[in-house]
């Protein structure tokens, strides 16, 4: 009887220790690579996920992730806007991941004395 517990316990650690040594593949987010442009919109499609932005010499039009989706209808022309965009491992441009509008500076006009 202790031979037998002795066996189940032994292929326990080993069945453990395997387990263990497994490595999960990297998660497409976990490696990831993002930057942050600063841009003014063009246009905005919702339909599509689709924003274009003011470029030079051409205007350029980028796919937009679902969860910074939802802000493409509230955009409109002229807007500056900061746009977090993700790049695959060779740098190049996947998506939009994130939308932030810039408020509006203007500026105070002097005090009369």
């Amino acid at each position: 009887m202790k031979k037998i517990a002795l066996l189940l316990t032994a292929a326990m650690i080993v069945a453990g220790a395997a387990l263990a040594a497994e490595t999960k593949p990297a998660t497409k987010a976990a490696t990831a690579k993002t930057h942050v442009v600063e841009a003014e919109v063009v246009s905005a499609d919702a339909a599509a996920s689709t924003l274009t932005i003011k470029g030079t010499p051409d205007n350029k039009t980028v796919k937009v992730d679902s969860a910074a989706a939802a802000h493409l209808a509230s955009l409109k022309a002229g807007e500056k806007v900061k746009l977090t965009c993700r790049d695959n491992d060779k740098g190049e441009h996947e998506a939009i991941t994130h939308i932030t509008v810039e408020s509006a500076h203007t500026a105070k006009a002097p005090a009369k004395n």
